[in-house]
């Protein structure tokens, strides 16, 4: 085991995730994984299936996805709901606004700055 194996997420570190996004009630609508993307209809040829990288702290998520994120180990995977008010808010223009998520995350990686 190298030492990497028991860091766990905080925040100010970059964080590489591979994810399933989808609606309360099974519909997936992204995912990281080339895999889950042909088995659920969503795969684009154009693009790059790989883990994101998110550095903890940046904004650069959903909140509820960031939150989710802290605290997680390399290759720890977890299942988590996340309410509109964690995600994209209760009402407003963006299409996923008043939605629930839920989001199937695996760590890949922990990079501390």
């Amino acid at each position: 085991m190298s030492a990497q194996s028991n860091i766990r997420a905080q925040k100010g570190d970059t964080v590489s995730v591979h994810y399933v996004g989808k609606y309360v009630g099974g519909r997936a609508f992204d995912t990281s994984m080339e895999s889950e993307a042909k088995n659920t209809g969503l795969y684009n040829r154009a693009r790059d299936y790989k883990p994101i990288q998110v550095k903890l702290g940046a904004g650069q998520v959903i909140a509820g996805f960031e939150e989710a994120l802290l605290g997680m180990a390399i290759n720890e995977e977890k299942e988590v709901t996340i309410p509109p008010e964690k995600a994209y808010g209760k009402s407003g223009k963006h299409p996923m606004a008043g939605k629930t998520l839920v989001f199937r995350l695996r760590v890949t990686n922990i990079e501390r700055s």
